[in-house]
């Protein structure tokens, strides 16, 4: 049973998760309940066979300001130590590791301003779209932090080191069409339709081959760091896995018969 707390709505319908960041009054600051919420949903939904994908949005004007500034000197938090801190920081940036790495496709669609550790959880889902009114920083260095939620990795990669470097010295927030220019975002959707264009592109994926959709993320994934030789190995593995599976007989089928695959996801 995953967490129960206000922080963070989820809802299953269609096939499709949908994780709502819901602290619309802080901008979706992050909390110590939103963030053991939505990894519990998210650990739930990688086992879970009547998930077929996962959309990850923000209540309000906003996706996510990242982590909560008006909390960070509370008396509790000071009184931690050093490596308690630590601890509890990799405990909670397995939001983003899951995020990336579960076997279900992670969308998040970015509804409004999205910086600091909202932009690594964001950036950690295999699919971003944007509302056009959305913005995106990275706001450590406002407030002499160095990054977090895996915004170093995926900025990095997305973007080059040079410029990661310059989004994070400078902490500027680009627009939604900067974002898309420079491979933040895959897509930029009109703000007053938003929601509802994403969610049709998440039910499409969600009710398609969830089997060639695991193998096709983690191959992606494993290719960042893998060479090219053991890459053709995977491939002729997880190639050969799908060709297995009911929903390739399908696709055949639909092909000779000239008519849309009926996907079943398995």
């Amino acid at each position: 049973m995953a967490t129960d707390t206000d922080d963070l709505r989820f809802e299953l319908s269609e096939r499709m998760a949908t994780l709502t960041l819901n602290r619309p009054e802080k901008l979706n600051a992050l909390s110590e309940a939103m963030i053991a919420a939505g990894i519990d949903h998210l650990r739930r939904c990688a086992e879970d066979a009547e998930v077929g994908a996962v959309l990850v949005t923000g209540a309000g004007r906003a996706f996510c300001a990242g982590g909560d500034v008006s909390a960070m000197g509370s008396p509790a938090r000071e009184a931690l130590t050093f490596e308690q801190r630590v601890d509890r920081q990799r405990a909670g940036q397995e939001l983003s590791r899951l995020l990336a790495e579960i076997p279900k496709v992670t969308i998040a669609a970015v509804n409004g301003a999205v910086v600091g550790a909202g932009l690594g959880i964001a950036l950690s889902c295999d699919l971003v779209f944007a509302s056009d009114r959305a913005r995106f920083g990275t706001a450590f260095a406002k407030v002499g932090f160095g990054g977090d939620y895996g915004t170093t990795w995926q900025l990095t990669r997305r973007v080059g080191p040079a410029k990661a470097k310059e989004l994070f010295f400078l902490a500027d927030l680009v627009s939604a069409e900067e974002a898309a220019g420079l491979g933040l975002v895959n897509r930029v959707l009109p703000h007053d339709a938003f929601l509802d264009e994403v969610r049709k592109i998440a039910t499409r994926i969600a009710h398609g081959p969830l089997v060639s959709y695991r193998y096709m993320k983690e191959n992606v994934n494993q290719s960042l760091t893998a060479d090219f030789r053991t890459m053709l190995d995977r491939e002729a593995v997880t190639h050969l896995r799908c060709g297995q599976t009911a929903d390739h007989r399908e696709g055949v089928a639909a092909f000779l018969e000239k008519r849309e695959p009926r996907f079943q996801g398995r």
